[in-house]
């Protein structure tokens, strides 16, 4: 174990006489060096803070000239926080003592995280009051939000901690402050079924304030359940009538598909009900659709008692109502709308009724694809979905459970969705390559189920025209990785739970060729596919990369050609024969390259281009 190991360790583990012999031989200089070092993300001082080590704290900050602010890497209940202070750590675990220390030996009481998370929202997060105190009296900052916008008031409220948010509101804490996504304290509240704190946060002036999708905390705790804040605020003057009613239909759709609990919702929905018809002159009907929705099997939303009480008889139609209450009033671009039609068409799934699963999941990726931004993790979760669906169905033990069989229309018009996706992020300035990467690895998978299936001539050239508007993109993701590299990499097949794709794909590969793929297309490393295909000891794709036209001897970025990266052992190496494949056009480009330096400009631009493929 090395020196700084050593000493990380000590002040970790609070083992302040290890650390004093660890130390006394070194010079000033080296002890210095030592603070300053990080294990593991981490420095020792960041440690013995986080651990509420009294004495080895004040033993690195006075005898080893520590630097107090120096942050680090820590972690809390399984996350890693990145950037935090010694102070920040101190708070978070509830260590007052050492968080006075550190004041005292000159901690900034406002230092952040990466996150812009402060010692204070740290403290309130975990409940600390008597830190939270501490800090607020030596001048810490009620209002300074993390990267979310979320303050100290806000968290307060979410994790519950009546003490600290009456304490920060008589410390005049901004009480209808907004986070960036619009919501307020209350909404935290309502989120966390938090009702004393709520009914405090309206007594020092809260209001009811709609968020980023347009919730009000009212409805926000229809949508998490929280029967108690939704009883308060529905007899609250900042409340109107129809918003009463709203928030009872979505607390009964909550009863229903998070609850479980059929009867309950038709209690909520009879309360909404009985409002609507309250007054016999001002009769609050609901609008009628401007067309009824096939996902949802053509269900309308009842429209009086009779039509209501009937539905405890079709426990199904209750599942259908939930949706479409769900979607009127929250709109197909809050999250929880499309989230519910994907996990309603699940519950279909796992009963064996995968038609009525594909519509319904059909319609949400249409939503999320007409609301959310290009690639958004929910719309890749949903393509994900359905190449798992897709896949579980074609798979060998799945061929004996009723309508198992996939049609090449459903598999195809995902396909051509997951293409939009594409052809969305590709649009914008710089997607994010991870995203992008786990997109085309699905598309991938969804080509490979396309040859499993049959189709007609017809049907065969619109799947072909549609990968070959793919390639067009030039999609690339993690290290420069096109198709064509995704589809000879065996890490590819990490995509679902159903294996029943395979990477390498000779099928894929061939496929991708037959629609234009570049069989010389560079990666971030210059790898060609024939260098991927090597590394992955596939001599089937690599002889069919060469009769496609790739070039067996050009050279990545390393130097190397694909032969050098076949593995000995495998008996790949056996069946590529170099000589087999290096043309007299291929040598010529060598000697060029070893022994000219002036030939650009001196020969034809495309015969440069071929020169330079073997660097």
């Amino acid at each position: 174990m090395d020196l700084q190991t050593a000493v990380f360790n000590a002040a970790r583990d609070g083992k302040l006489r290890l650390l004093q012999k660890l130390l006394e031989n070194k010079t000033g200089l080296e002890v210095t060096k030592l603070m300053a070092e990080k294990t593991n993300g981490a420095t020792s001082l960041l440690m013995a803070a986080r651990y509420g080590h009294l004495d080895l704290v004040e033993y690195l900050l006075e005898c080893c000239c520590a630097p107090v602010e120096f942050g680090g890497s820590v972690n809390f209940d399984g996350e890693t926080i990145e950037g935090a202070p010694p102070l920040w750590a101190a708070s978070a675990a509830g260590h007052l003592k050492v968080v006075q220390s550190l004041l005292g030996h000159g901690a900034s009481v406002n230092s952040t995280t990466l996150t812009n998370s402060t010692p204070l929202r740290a403290a309130c997060f975990d409940g600390h009051l008597d830190i939270v105190k501490y800090l607020v009296e030596h001048k810490a900052d009620l209002e300074v939000a993390n990267r979310h916008g979320h303050t100290c008031l806000m968290i307060s409220c979410y994790k519950g901690h009546k003490e600290i948010a009456q304490y920060l509101l008589e410390k005049d804490a901004d009480v209808n402050r907004k986070s960036i996504k619009g919501n307020t304290a209350l909404h935290d509240c309502a989120e966390s079924g938090s009702l004393e704190i709520m009914k405090t946060l309206l007594k020092y002036g809260a209001t009811m304030e709609r968020d980023g999708y347009g919730m009000t905390p009212l409805l926000s705790a229809s949508v998490t359940g929280h029967t108690n804040i939704v009883d308060y605020l529905t007899q609250h003057q900042q409340t109107n009538h129809m918003e009463r009613i709203n928030a009872l239909e979505l607390l009964g759709a909550t009863f229903v598909d998070k609850k479980r609990d059929l009867l309950g919702a038709l209690k909520y929905w009879k309360r909404a009900m009985d409002l609507r018809y309250s007054d016999s002159k001002h009769v609050l009907n609901k609008a009628e659709p401007k067309q009824l929705i096939m996902a949802y099997d053509y269900a309308r939303e009842v429209s009086n008692g009779e039509e209501l009480d009937s539905l405890i008889s079709d426990p199904d139609e209750m599942r259908m109502q939930a949706l479409l209450i769900r979607e009127r009033i929250l709109g197909p671009s809050h999250p929880d709308t499309s989230y519910y039609i994907r996990y309603r068409g699940a519950v279909y799934a796992d009963s064996g009724n995968f038609e009525r699963c594909i519509n319904l999941w059909k319609y949400a990726l249409d939503m999320q694809q007409s609301n959310l931004d290009p690639l958004s993790p929910m719309t890749a979760s949903s393509l994900l979905s359905f190449a798992e669906l897709f896949s579980f169905m074609l798979q060998d033990r799945a061929k004996g459970l009723l309508g198992t069989s996939v049609s090449f229309n459903n598999l195809m018009g995902i396909l051509s969705k997951s293409v939009l996706e594409i052809e969305r992020a590709v649009k914008q300035t710089q997607p994010d390559p991870a995203q992008l990467s786990k997109a085309l690895s699905i598309i991938l998978h969804l080509i490979c189920l396309l040859e499993k299936v049959p189709c007609t001539v017809e049907q065969d050239h619109f799947k072909k025209e549609t990968i070959y508007r793919f390639l067009k993109l030039q999609p690339c993701g993690k290290n420069g990785y096109s198709p064509l590299h995704l589809a000879v990499d065996r890490n590819t097949t990490c995509v679902g739970r159903y294996p029943v794709c395979k990477f390498p794909s000779f099928q894929v590969t061939s496929i991708l060729l037959e629609c234009g793929a570049d069989v010389n297309c560079r990666d971030e490393d210059n790898n060609s596919p024939l260098h991927v295909a090597a590394s992955n000891n596939h001599p089937d794709i690599m002889n069919l990369l060469i009769a496609c036209g790739t070039h067996f001897d050009s050279t990545n970025s390393l130097k190397q050609t694909a032969c050098d990266l076949l593995d000995e052992k495998e008996m790949a190496k056996n069946l590529i024969q170099p000589i087999n494949h290096t043309t007299l056009q291929c040598l010529a480009a060598r000697a060029i390259i070893k022994h000219s330096l002036c030939y650009r400009g001196n020969i034809p631009e495309k015969l440069e281009a071929f020169v330079l493929l073997h660097r």
